[in-house]
């Protein structure tokens, strides 16, 4: 696919603030591209060789120096709804998008870049200032094959797979984000006591996921009530309404199937 031309016709201008000053925030419609791609494809990507040679301070330059690295994971993110959604939730907490498609993750980082600078535009009061997106970003990346090139053992607390290719096809079944060897991965980088939140409109592919979870020894079910009463409703909110699928599905009054799993320690013998 030829690379899309960069024009100023590219952007739109959005004024969102009280003082008038405006910012650029791009449009879809520019960045257009397939709904899914095949993961074992050979994509041109560039990947660090371990998480220690990702330079994070690029991604999150007003953490520069803090030694963070990112907590919260969105694997195939999409246009980055989610994100946008929980940084001002969690302003310390670094972000990470991981998306597969070349146009979709230039119009995230564009999106991100463009939230950033409106935000120190309105450095008057008149926004939440939370609200700095500095704490969010993305990579293009195959989460599928590098996914512990990025993350550290333990380094995540949550892990998101909002509406994935449900790869319907059985011999495409093996492309579906949720399997036994890429638990193993998950199970890896995610902290114990961390969730992996689960979201999709198609009930088949909800049912894989899960049987998936409960049959791998470090992940347990855990119930949207309890996640509720521990204090995460505003991320199980964010994790319904925030995605481009998510609001689909809501106009097509269509259903969503949520499953959540704890990561939990099993002590060795």
């Amino acid at each position: 696919m030829g690379k899309r031309k960069r024009t100023d016709a590219s952007t739109e201008q959005s004024a969102n603030n009280a003082g008038g000053s405006s910012s650029l925030l791009p449009q879809k419609r520019f960045y257009r591209q397939r709904a899914h791609a095949n993961p074992f494809s050979d994509h041109a990507l560039d990947y660090p060789k371990s998480p220690r040679h990702v330079d994070w301070d690029s991604h999150y330059p007003s953490f520069t120096g803090s030694g963070k690295v990112p907590a919260f994971a969105d694997v195939g993110c999409g246009f980055g709804g989610l994100l946008i959604s929980l940084a001002p939730l969690f302003p310390d907490t670094l972000m990470l998008g991981l998306e597969i498609r070349v146009q979709v993750s230039q119009y995230v980082q564009d999106r991100i870049n463009a939230l950033r600078v409106a935000a120190k535009e309105q450095k008057d009061g008149t926004v939440d200032e939370k609200a700095h997106y500095q704490n969010v970003s993305i990579v293009r990346a195959n989460a599928m094959k590098f996914l512990p090139n990025y993350f550290g053992k333990h380094s995540l607390s949550a892990l998101f797979f909002l509406f994935p290719d449900p790869h319907f096809k059985s011999r495409k079944h093996k492309a579906r984000i949720i399997s036994p060897t890429l638990l193993a991965e998950y199970a890896f980088v995610l902290q114990p006591g961390g969730i992996v939140y689960t979201i999709t409109d198609v009930k088949d592919l909800h049912e894989w996921m899960k049987a998936h979870l409960e049959g791998f020894p470090l992940f347990e079910a855990v119930s949207e009530e309890a996640l509720r009463a521990e204090g995460k409703g505003p991320v199980l909110d964010a994790v319904y309404t925030s995605t481009e699928e998510g609001k689909k599905v809501e106009r097509n009054k269509g259903d969503k199937w949520l499953a959540c799993f704890r990561r939990i320690q099993v002590p060795r013998e």
